[in-house]
């Protein structure tokens, strides 16, 4: 089973290239499920609802968030109706949409895909270990899941390794997002699920973590803002994690970067070929 999770959308320039070239991923490397996280993809700050239909309609089979999942306030109101559309698990009890779904892929199988945040150096939530213990125990890997994948949107990488070690053989893949820049540590951990600290974004990344720089650096050398953040325009690298898991096992054979477009160096996992 093929597997791809791109990274943060940011603004329209990372909303261009995932429409025009997901399609085209999923077609010529036989995808099963894609995952997208789409917290920044309306001006860098949330998403509305006619983004959200987008990214489905491009191919996304869930649209993961985190801290910015609200900042648009219509999400409030789809987040209740748009199965496909999830926020962070660990919000408190009575937060609009769902932080999991159990999903059916291209081919079939039962993919649970969960969104978690992370606590450190990030707004104070619950318990983001204890959460996706109870989620991950009520659809167990193997039995009412086929695949698990783990969106961890968290900013410090010391969190995100120890959610990787602490779900390693028990998930398929466990992703950080949040940082907008791609990690080189991808890799099979030793239990078997795929991993890496920070899958990067599908942005700009001619910029400050997919911001027009001017402002980030107004800001930083003389500490007061002279206007918004507003996303960069350029062209946009899409950046993800590519992952091939054993139908028998739900684990990971496989796993590998993508980046696409833009300013990065390209690169596509060997194993689509």
């Amino acid at each position: 089973m093929r597997l791809l999770f791109l990274g943060d959308i940011v603004g329209k320039a990372g909303r261009a290239a995932v429409v025009d070239r997901v399609p085209r991923l999923i077609e010529q490397n036989r995808l099963d499920f894609v995952v997208i996280n789409g917290e920044n993809a309306a001006g860098g700050f949330g998403i509305t609802e006619d983004i959200f239909r987008s990214v489905i309609d491009a191919g996304a089979d869930v649209v993961t968030t985190g801290n910015h999942a609200f900042d648009q306030r219509e999400a409030l109101v789809f987040a209740e109706r748009q199965e496909r559309f999830l926020r962070p698990l660990n919000y408190p009890a009575g937060t609009p949409g769902r932080g999991a779904g159990l999903f059916t892929a291209r081919n079939g199988a039962r993919i649970l895909v969960v969104n978690i945040m992370g606590r450190v150096f990030m707004d104070a939530l619950d318990d983001p270990f204890a959460a996706i213990d109870r989620e991950i125990s009520a659809c167990p890997l193997r039995e009412q899941a086929d695949a698990i994948v783990v969106d961890l949107h968290a900013e410090a990488s010391s969190e995100k390794q120890a959610m990787g070690h602490y779900l390693d053989g028990r998930v398929s893949l466990v992703v950080g997002t949040h940082t907008h820049v791609p990690t080189s540590d991808y890799r099979i951990l030793p239990g078997g699920t795929a991993y890496q600290t920070d899958v990067g974004m599908c942005g700009d990344y001619n910029s400050v973590i997919g911001m027009d720089k001017d402002e980030p650096l107004h800001r930083f050398l003389h500490k007061i803002p002279s206007e918004r953040f507003t996303p960069a325009n350029g062209p946009a690298t899409l950046a993800g994690i590519a992952v091939e898991i054993d139908e028998a096992t739900g684990l990971a054979t496989a796993v590998a970067p993508l980046r696409l477009g833009g300013s990065l160096t390209e690169v596509l996992p060997a194993f689509w070929s």
